[in-house]
């Protein structure tokens, strides 16, 4: 599957969704998903047709993917987008 294909004509919107109950970013695993495989966070940007400060922001918490770009992290990573994004609290 090539990646690049499938998340070319997606938004890079890192953007929190407007009305989101959340009171900051989820957690993520991706930095960890990223090491297992040896990329450098300028390799996955290229590979999601992103910034690499995009990528960075990500993994350190300060935004959240939009929705169709957290499903082309799914697809590369070949794991389901809950096993990747964490919400930091559950709603009450």
């Amino acid at each position: 599957v090539d990646v690049r294909s499938l998340v070319r004509a997606l938004p890079v919107r890192v953007r929190r969704a407007a009305g989101s109950q959340s009171s900051g970013p989820m957690n993520n695993h991706l930095r960890e998903l990223r090491a297992e495989h040896g990329w450098s966070q300028a390799h996955l940007a290229e590979l999601l047709d992103v910034s690499r400060q995009t990528v960075i922001a990500i993994e350190n918490g300060r935004y959240d993917p939009s929705l169709p770009l957290a499903f082309a992290i799914s697809r590369l990573f070949q794991q389901p987008i809950e096993s990747i994004f964490n919400p930091d609290q559950e709603p009450a």
